[in-house]
C-alpha cells in the first residue's frame, strides 16, 4: 500500500496466515465433497444390506430405509475426508 515502509506487510499475507487460510479453504471443500460423496456411497452399502435381507424398496426408492444408510455415510464422509486430506498434506509438507 502507499505509505507503508519496504519492510512491512499487510495483514494477512504471512506466510503462516496463508497457510492457515489454505488449510480451511481445502478443510470446507473436502467437508463438502465427503459429506455428498459419503451419502451415495451410504446408499450403495444400503442397497447390498437390502439386498441381503431381501429387502423390496417401495418403487422410486433406491433401497430399504435407504435415509438411514445415507445420514451415516454423510456424517462419515464429512468427517473423513476432510482429516485423511490434511493429514496426507501435513505428512507430505515435514517430508
Amino acid at each position: 500500500m502507499a505509505g507503508d515502509s519496504p519492510g512491512t506487510t499487510s495483514p494477512g499475507t504471512s506466510d503462516v496466515e496463508i497457510a492457515r487460510a489454505r488449510r480451511i479453504g481445502i478443510g470446507c471443500f473436502t467437508t463438502f465433497i465427503g459429506f455428498w460423496s459419503g451419502g451415495m456411497i451410504g446408499v450403495l452399502v444400503g442397497k447390498v444390506a437390502g439386498n441381503v435381507r431381501r429387502c423390496v424398496p417401495i418403487e422410486g426408492t433406491p433401497a430399504c430405509d435407504w435415509y438411514y444408510f445415507a445420514a451415516v455415510g454423510m456424517i462419515l464422509g464429512a468427517i473423513t475426508l476432510p482429516f485423511l486430506v490434511l493429514r496426507r498434506l501435513r505428512k507430505t509438507r515435514t517430508q
